[in-house]
């Protein structure tokens, strides 16, 4: 392929990636402005993840099916224009039950983006090169949607509002459109997979992962024990996917290979993504998390959204460069090394802390993301292969699985840390918050004098003051909290570190042992 033509597919392969990016952390990075707009509470405009990602938790799985048996050329066009059609949809939303409808089918239409990315950056390297270059550059692009997202937000939003963001992003579509139009893909044989049994298996799957999602999501603000449906919710996702496990069980050619899935190798690399999902999502819940509770907003943190784009292009360009089977375990290494490390330097946070010291440490988590999963992802791809073509689907699922759920699991176990570090901290701190102490009085005088033009009472001046003391109070309690999630991360990252180190001694002593046992009966 000339130069020219692949950089062509490459670009194509980052406007896909955008364009699925964008769609899912556009309201992330935007959820206080938007449920202005859209005259909704934070818990009602949470909602709208929910909703994106109930669909989105699963429909891979049956999308590989339908592009091997309908062809991936008719799958690839229809997926940008339905992906298109939904973005336009966009623009009719000025209520939040219209924005809860349009953000469940931008979930399914963006559910394909994210392979065609992937297939587009494979397609211009050859085969001895699609494992390490095409797959961590395709991975690379994966991580680039949250950075982007509060990057291009402030702009938008001055312009259009809610409106405004998906102008930009309908915009990013339509040049993908055109891509996928002008560049097609090398075709693949075309097979009869789909069987009445798969239809039936999905659908308790999507209901069981799309459920769980939805729990994940929404757990955190309406809190875990508090409404009843949320566990209603977990038990009929348990209920289905216990349905989907029986039916996939006493098939002869199942949808997914349980007995392998379940297998020793299989469960040790589920068990490493998800620790490293949830230890990666120190970057989004904690950092972004911190700096919005000391009442920075997006566009005072846009440098540091641009340092984590630049840290993740450099780690998957690194990681291009030094990938080849068998230094992925040394690759890890390295990635939870600069992971805990990272971590622990943002444990030692202020209130005073503000986003350019947090450069070198945010770069550092963004550079082992990018050098962490495509490793993972082709040690796992490699495992699947040896195993035959069959078990490649049972592989995307996990590795989806991971990544999509797992991404959810990380901000929801964070994010309930922090909260319940945060009445802990408040607890001990309103203890020693007492009025007959002298220095507590009188920094309620000093605080509540900044009301001494507009305020005659010197009660009403003194409860101000009090308030005002009690807000700061409440800061310092959750600056501790986030200082706690940043050592619980850091902790994590070691603990992953050790766990890695002890499984590769373990390895080599057998490797040793069995070596040497000939020898010894020779």
């Amino acid at each position: 392929m000339p130069p020219w033509r692949a950089a062509a597919y490459m670009l194509a392969s980052l406007l896909l990636s955008l364009t699925q990016g964008l769609g899912m952390n556009l309201i992330t990075a935007n959820l206080p402005q938007i449920q202005g707009s859209l005259g909704a509470t934070t818990n009602e405009a949470t909602w709208l993840m929910a909703a994106y990602m109930a669909p989105n938790a699963s429909l891979t799985l049956l999308l590989i099916k339908i592009r091997t048996q309908y062809g991936l050329r008719n799958f690839a066009e229809l997926s940008i224009v339905a992906f298109l059609a939904v973005s336009l949809l966009h623009f009719f939303v000025h209520d939040l039950q219209s924005a809860l409808v349009v953000r469940f089918f931008s979930g399914i239409a963006a559910a394909p983006m994210s392979t065609l990315g992937f297939l587009y950056m494979l397609e211009p390297f050859p085969p001895a090169r699609k494992l390490n270059v095409g797959l961590s550059l395709s991975l690379t692009n994966t991580l680039l949607g949250p950075p982007v997202a509060r990057l291009i937000s402030p702009s938008l939003l001055d312009i259009g509002g809610w409106h405004g963001l998906y102008t930009a992003e309908m915009a990013i579509a339509m040049m993908a459109f055109a891509g996928v139009y002008l560049l097609p893909l090398a075709p693949q044989p075309r097979a009869k997979v789909i069987h009445w049994l798969d239809l039936v298996s999905y659908l308790f799957i999507a209901l069981g992962f799309g459920l769980t999602a939805m729990v994940l999501v929404l757990g955190r603000v309406y809190w875990w024990f508090e409404a009843p449906w949320l566990g209603a919710m977990l038990a009929a996702a348990f209920a289905c996917l216990t349905v989907a496990v029986l039916i996939e069980l006493n098939r002869d050619a199942p949808l997914l290979d349980i007995r392998w899935l379940t297998s020793r190798d299989v469960v040790h690399f589920t068990g490493a993504l998800l620790v490293f999902r949830v230890v990666l999502s120190e970057q989004t819940t904690g950092a972004y998390g911190f700096f919005q509770v000391l009442g920075l907003q997006n566009d005072q943190m846009s440098v540091l959204a641009a340092v984590i784009l630049a840290a993740s292009v450099a780690g998957g360009l690194a990681c291009a460069l030094v990938l080849k089977p068998g230094r992925e375990p040394a690759i890890h290494v390295v990635s939870l090394l600069l992971l805990a490390a990272s971590a622990y330097m943002d444990s030692q946070a202020t209130n005073l802390t503000r986003p350019f010291e947090m450069y070198l440490s945010q770069g550092m988590i963004a550079f082992a993301g990018a050098l962490f999963l495509p490793p993972a992802m082709a040690a796992g791809l490699l495992s699947a292969l040896k195993n035959g073509p069959n078990y490649i689907l049972s592989f995307v699922i996990v590795f989806l699985t991971t990544q999509s759920l797992g991404g959810l699991l990380g901000s929801a176990v964070l994010g309930t840390f922090v909260t319940i570090r945060e009445k802990y901290h408040s607890n001990i701190l309103a203890q020693a918050v007492t009025l007959t102490d002298p220095i507590v009085a009188q920094r309620v005088r000093q605080l509540g004098a900044v009301y001494g033009r507009t305020l005659t009472d010197r009660s009403l001046m003194n409860a101000e003051g009090l308030a005002l003391l009690s807000q700061q109070a409440t800061r310092e309690a959750n600056v501790l909290a986030y200082n706690d999630l940043f050592l619980l991360t850091a902790c994590l990252a070691c603990f992953a570190l050790a766990a890695l180190l002890l499984h590769l001694a373990v390895v080599a002593l057998g490797r040793h042992w069995n070596a040497a046992r000939p020898t010894a009966t020779a």
